[in-house]
């Protein structure tokens, strides 16, 4: 089996476990995506969730949010931690988006990781859910991941996003991304991955190196 079979395999397989997954960070506006994206750095989705649910309520547009008190703002992210620096990097994003884009988020990678506090990870995202491109998010979950499976030797998010775009197809990527967080947090868990429940274990390199032979 190459790489790319084992690579569509996987993909269909998490699709038949997890046919709706989608992301888990609520918005309802692009900007507010960035945003809740921002402040998920180091930060449950949970967490994040509950704080932009205030958030976005008190800041009800780009504008507001350019705008805004840096003391006051820092005062309603602080729960997500690296308050300040969040803080800062909201307020100054906004304000690019505004005086840069006319008020749009923008549509590819080399535009979006030109804003404050904006990563690859976070780009992906946007052009992935919002814009519906080919995109790869390479959180955590997808790193650890698609290293126990075999898709990539590497550890860094870049070389793990294009080793991943090489393998999967591009239909897939952004979905295959959310899929994968599912599974990492039910399934291949970072401390304890449940191998003996797992379907992929058959296909799985850390499984095979690792687990088979144990009874």
């Amino acid at each position: 089996m190459t790489i790319k079979e084992r690579a569509l395999k996987i993909c269909n397989e998490l699709k038949k476990i997890y046919p709706d997954a989608k992301c888990t960070l609520k918005y309802n506006k692009p900007y507010e995506l960035v945003i809740a994206t921002r402040l998920s750095a180091q930060c449950t989705d949970a967490r994040v969730n509950i704080v932009t649910d205030i958030l976005f309520k008190k800041y009800t547009t780009l504008q507001s949010f350019a705008e805004s008190d840096i003391n006051e703002l820092e005062g309603y992210v602080r729960p997500c931690g690296f308050y300040k620096t969040k803080a800062r990097n909201i307020k100054d994003m906004c304000i690019q988006l505004i005086e840069r884009f006319d008020g749009v988020v923008p549509d590819n990678i080399e535009s979006l990781v030109s804003l404050p506090g904006v990563g690859r990870k976070t780009a992906n995202l946007i052009v992935g859910d919002i814009y519906g491109k080919p995109a790869i998010v390479t959180d955590t979950h997808c790193i650890r991941i698609a290293g126990r499976l075999g898709l990539t030797d590497s550890n860094g998010p870049h070389k793990v996003e294009n080793d991943l775009k090489d393998i999967i197809p591009e239909e897939e990527g952004s979905d295959f991304c959310h899929r994968i967080v599912e599974f990492g947090r039910e399934i291949c868990k970072a401390r304890k991955p449940m191998c003996d429940i797992c379907t992929l274990k058959s296909i799985c390199r850390y499984y095979i190196e690792n687990k088979k032979g144990e009874r």
